[in-house]
Order: structure tokens, then C-alpha cells, then sequence
């Protein structure tokens, strides 16, 4: 059976709609910050295992960006929601 995510936009759809864009967790720094903040955000990342916030984008469907929380390893999916909403949810 193929795998499905829920779409906050436009119900449960295949996997194969979507594209992972990575780990939605890097927050970008400010203009104005130092050279090595901005090679940490550009160039290092952490590949954890397990659970992890994901930006996928609805390419087939919507259109729209999502942060999709799921485990890595069993690709169990908990949340997804719109990643606009998440933003200003953040602010």
C-alpha cells in the first residue's frame, strides 16, 4: 500500500504528490550576522534518527508548503500542517 499524507488543503493524497525540501528546523540568521552564522545555517546540518519536522511542498496538488512531522525510520507521520500557519504561529 502506498504511503498517504494528509493535506491540510486538499485531503489525503499520495506520497508521490509531494516533494521533501529537508529539515525544517534551521532558523535563517539575520543579514547583519557573522560570516560563521551564515556558513553554520548554509552548510551544517544535523541528520538525526527518528522523530523530525520535515518541509515538504505539494508539488501535484496545492501547491503550498507544509511541515510534515514524522519518524525517519519508520516514516510513521504524526502532523502536517501549512507551513505559512506554522510561521506566523511561531511570531
Amino acid at each position: 500500500m502506498a504511503s498517504l499524507i494528509s493535506c491540510p488543503h486538499c485531503g489525503i493524497r499520495p506520497k508521490e504528490e509531494f516533494t521533501i525540501r529537508g529539515d525544517a528546523s534551521p532558523v535563517r540568521p539575520a543579514p547583519e550576522a557573522p560570516e560563521e552564522a551564515w556558513f553554520a545555517y548554509v552548510y551544517l546540518r544535523d541528520n538525526p534518527k527518528g522523530r523530525i519536522r520535515e518541509s515538504w511542498h505539494h508539488t501535484s496538488g496545492c501547491r503550498r508548503f507544509l511541515i510534515v512531522e514524522r519518524d525517519n525510520t519508520t516514516h510513521e507521520v504524526f502532523s502536517v500542517t501549512d507551513a505559512a500557519a506554522a510561521r506566523e504561529a511561531a511570531e
